[in-house]
């Protein structure tokens, strides 16, 4: 994810040569950065406290992490946590500084993405403008005051990327056991589902009218969604999966 935000950025227009990644197992893709100018691992003697760091680790791995870090941070630095389950209180605890926790996905690399985030009571409007230019760079951003629905966003838009991509996997799949051959229903899915959602990203209409408008009264597609929005279809199968990855998000912060 923070390679995917950090794309973005550049994408954007952001000088590579302010930037700094601190990563002790850099991919090829992270480490061939250092060509256009990006400072890979620096030391901190060599670089001092920073204005603004982003924390992009797993957050299993954040305690190791979080402490190589900390000298990286001064008392004024902005500090923006995209990791799920990771609270403001233990981002203070371990790396210290002005906390925002954010939840970006994974559209952040070609500017389509979505960001909730909550700031500390300590961080000033200057660094929640710095937050939101930041994120803003990478999609749309939503600003909440209560943390507590952080575990939620991730459960909807910050894991909600895959479960798009499966519904292209399985409804692929579902064309293969109709009869399509494997690469044409693959190309089927795949069109749809990107076509539908961009369609729903330049629409003002609710997702329901837009579906509406697709269901004809006893046609095929009235016949499919009467499967899939049946008391045993999609939607207690999505409300129990959401339920399944905002407790996770809960569990990660222990």
């Amino acid at each position: 994810m923070g390679g995917a935000m950090l794309t973005g950025w550049l994408a954007q227009g952001l000088a590579p040569d302010r930037v700094i990644v601190i990563d002790p197992y850099a991919s090829a893709e992270i480490s061939a950065l250092a060509a256009k100018g990006v400072r890979i691992n620096p030391s901190p003697a060599d670089i001092g406290t920073v204005d603004t760091l982003v924390v992009a680790v797993k957050p299993q791995s954040f305690r190791e992490a979080g402490a190589a870090l900390k000298a990286f941070v001064g008392s004024a630095t902005l500090v923006v946590s995209i990791m799920a389950g990771t609270t403001i209180a233990a981002l203070e605890d371990v790396c210290g500084g002005m906390v925002v926790r954010a939840m970006p996905n994974t559209p952040a690399a070609i500017g389509r993405g979505i960001t909730v985030a909550v700031p500390a009571k300590s961080v000033t409007s200057a660094q929640r403008a710095t937050t939101d230019a930041l994120l803003r760079a990478t999609g749309l951003v939503e600003w909440v005051d209560d943390e507590s629905l952080m575990d939620a966003v991730t459960a909807v838009s910050g894991s909600g990327p895959a479960y798009v991509f499966l519904l292209a996997e399985e409804l692929a799949r579902a064309g293969v056991a109709a009869g399509l051959p494997e690469q044409l229903a693959t190309t089927l899915a795949r069109a749809t589902v990107a076509g539908s959602g961009e369609l729903l990203h330049r629409s003002d209409l609710p997702s329901a009218t837009l579906r509406q408008n697709v269901t004809s009264p006893g046609g095929t597609t009235a016949a499919a969604l009467e499967v899939l929005m049946a008391t045993e279809g999609l939607q207690p199968l999505m409300t129990k999966a959401i339920a399944a990855a905002t407790k996770r998000s809960k569990e990660l912060a222990k």
